[in-house]
């Protein structure tokens, strides 16, 4: 059930250079959320900028839900001036999270930079089911950008870093630190980052016959289907359902159903 509500910030802290996680409390939107979802944040109470900021909701608990975000527009620098006490009015949960799928023997999470953020509460969620503790891989551009890697550890998951400058862990991109990995048929691979990205951890997927779940990320103006603003490509036979709506129809997708050669809308 989606809500429309006045959000108290209680924390907006910085966690890497230009990346933030603000905690805010909204009973509703935490207690209907399930991990993969997202929601709108209004940036500024005002007309600009005029739309909403789409956020995956990277925790929620109780009262309360996290989002993580990078600085990189005046909608996300309006965002990282907010203080605690202020409040934010959000829109969520919106779309369809990551289906938690308890017949594998793996479970491999694969967060690229900012993309990271919607994988903690899937981990927290395997780990509450009793389906698994699972198996991460952070990639980011160096070190200082690696994002949630402790709390990861504090969940008790195993965590492989790589970085594309060798700062930390392996000096690879995430698809080759993933065949090191080994997946098989009995694992399943939950990635969320750039896009050239996921397109490669499908295609490894693919080779090895592990199940890949992507979340997508897309521009999007309204988030709830109206706008058509997020389409995407899909590998669907039939013409009427040649394009999927990423706010609807996912964020997350099986990777299969992803035309990943047509591209997609990234923010």
């Amino acid at each position: 059930m989606t809500h429309l509500l006045d959000c108290t910030v209680l924390s907006n802290a910085e966690v890497a250079p230009e990346h933030r996680r603000m905690i805010l409390r909204g009973e509703a939107i935490a207690r209907d959320t399930q991990p993969g979802q997202f929601c709108m944040l209004e940036s500024n109470p005002g007309l600009i900028p005029f739309l909403r900021r789409p956020m995956s909701i990277e925790r929620s608990e109780e009262d309360r839900f996290s989002v993580l975000y990078k600085i990189v527009g005046e909608g996300t620098r309006l965002l990282s001036k907010i203080q605690p006490g202020d409040t934010v009015n959000v829109q969520g949960p919106l779309g369809k999270g990551f289906p938690i799928q308890p017949g594998y023997e793996r479970h491999i999470l694969v967060g690229g930079g900012i993309g990271i953020a919607p994988l903690p509460g899937l981990a927290e969620a395997l780990i509450r089911q009793n389906i698994a503790t699972p198996e991460v891989l952070l990639a980011a551009r160096s070190r200082d950008m690696l994002l949630c890697e402790e709390d990861f550890k504090s969940l008790g998951c195993s965590v492989l870093l790589t970085t594309d400058d060798g700062s930390a862990g392996m000096k690879a991109f995430a698809a080759d630190a993933l065949r090191e990995m080994k997946p098989h048929e009995k694992t399943v691979v939950y990635v969320c980052g750039p896009m050239i990205m996921m397109a490669t951890v499908h295609r490894l997927c693919m080779e090895t016959g592990s199940l890949c779940l992507a979340s997508l990320e897309a521009h999007m103006a309204c988030g709830d289907s109206v706008c058509m603003g997020c389409v995407v490509e899909t590998t669907f036979e039939e013409e009427f359902r040649r394009m999927v709506r990423v706010c609807h129809d996912g964020p997350v997708f099986d990777s299969r159903h992803i035309n990943w050669n047509a591209g997609a809308p990234v923010s």
